[in-house]
């Protein structure tokens, strides 16, 4: 019943998950393309108010007018909306995601003992330390260096090293799926913290200054309060960079050929460091598109090459088809005859027993999966033929170290037709 009812919270946690990044991630990549599009006006009345960029749009059968100003309007005549809660909301149910599905299950999601062999309650702390120093680390940097000369070039370069140690460091310490995901909540958690930190308070100030005014206090002094917007906008454009490579990580856990290779950090890099140079394109074509820039397409290129790189190095390695893949008989697990002298179904059962049961068995059934019977086994023969053979997910973390010869067996049980008698 707990494996039910943690499959369902699994479930339903990551429909919210997705439905709000979908949200925050939309209003971002909108707000970064309004400031990509919006043109200086040259209309006396819209300048006189204080109008610094505007743009014509038509959607859904009606046309939009949207208007930015410098640092705020002399008056907010209807409600005020803040985009907010699609940040806190996608990280919540992240922390959330992620508490359920590697936190509670430290032990098997969280932990490779070949890599590092600590208790669970360690290795949650210096997960959640993941997250709480990489944004002190980024906020640091860009506090120190942001807003000098060059400072954004310096920001970035520093950033690209910081990440790049962080997906070396995860991946020596956890579990290759965990790391790839402790990297991605990680930066995931740097953006939501700009929003909570930074973004917001600066445009609450500002907002503050401006009611006050209107109320009969004193004038707000515009240069002064400029420096919330020129710190807001700075994050939010590192929000918008750091989307693809978040999404990718979490995406990532998908395809065991990438976070279970002996290189898997040198690929989340590189996978990130591609889908920032792509978002990179996407941000600038707007401003070639009003001339007010050279096409941005060499970012493009560069990223794509990029992954057009991990494909290539993660290629596999040509097979003999003449070779037989039945696995030799001293690799089999020993159960009182010789392997070589088992059917294949009996060779099966002996790999099951010896690899699989204890999560897929009469005392718990991961995934509502059993196989410690013929029909069960035949009933999700499908199944077990493509996460033990072709993705190589199963065990998770091979924690049950089950062997290539003994994924062989089940390969050509499958192959043979998935008999049971």
């Amino acid at each position: 019943m707990e494996a039910y009812l943690l499959d369902w919270a699994n479930l339903l946690l990551r429909w919210v998950h997705v439905i709000t990044a979908i949200a925050w991630i939309g209003s971002s990549f909108y707000f970064v393309f309004l400031d990509n599009n919006l043109e200086k006006p040259k209309s006396p009345d819209l300048l006189e108010k204080g109008v610094d960029g505007a743009m014509w749009a038509v959607h859904g059968g009606g046309f939009y007018n949207p208007q930015k100003y410098l640092v705020a309007p002399k008056k907010i005549h209807t409600r005020l909306h803040w985009f907010y809660w699609e940040s806190y909301s996608t990280w919540l149910t992240g922390f959330a995601l992620f508490t359920v599905l590697y936190l509670y299950n430290a032990s098997t999601y969280l932990i490779d003992k070949s890599l590092m062999d600590w208790q669970p309650g360690a290795a949650i702390g210096v997960a959640l330390s993941f997250l709480v120093v990489f944004w002190m680390v980024y906020d640091g940097v860009c506090q120190l260096f942001g807003f000098r000369k060059n400072g954004e070039l310096i920001v970035g370069i520093l950033m690209m090293g910081v990440v790049a140690f962080m997906c070396w460091l995860a991946c020596q310490w956890f579990a290759g799926r965990a790391a790839f995901l402790l990297v991605g909540a990680a930066i995931a958690t740097a953006m939501s913290a700009n929003v909570f930190f930074w973004i917001i308070p600066g445009q609450k100030k500002v907002v503050e200054a401006m009611m006050a005014s209107q109320s009969g206090g004193a004038k707000y002094d515009a240069a002064k309060l400029a420096i919330h917007g020129k710190r807001g906008k700075q994050r939010s454009v590192h929000n918008t960079y750091f989307t693809l490579p978040v999404i990718f990580a979490m995406l990532s856990n998908h395809y065991s050929f990438m976070y279970t290779h002996a290189h898997n950090w040198l690929i989340l890099f590189a996978m990130m460091v591609g889908g920032a140079l792509i978002r990179q394109y996407f941000v600038q074509r707007h401003g070639y598109h009003y001339g007010r820039a050279s096409h941005p397409w060499p970012w493009a290129l560069v990223g794509v090459l990029i992954l057009a790189g991990v494909i290539v190095a993660l290629r596999p390695a040509p097979q003999d088809a003449t070779k037989s893949i039945a696995p030799p008989a001293d690799s089999m697990p020993v159960t009182g005859q010789k392997a070589s002298e088992n059917s294949n179904f009996s060779q099966l059962q002996t790999v099951m027993q010896a690899r699989c049961i204890q999560c897929h068995g009469a005392q718990v059934q991961m995934k509502n999966v059993r196989l410690d019977s013929p029909a069960q086994i035949k009933l999700h023969a499908q199944a077990v033929y493509q996460q033990v053979v072709i993705t190589k997910q199963m065990p998770m973390n091979n924690s049950t170290q089950i062997t290539d010869a003994e994924r062989a067996v089940v390969a050509d049980w499958f192959k043979a037709g998935a008999k049971v008698d």
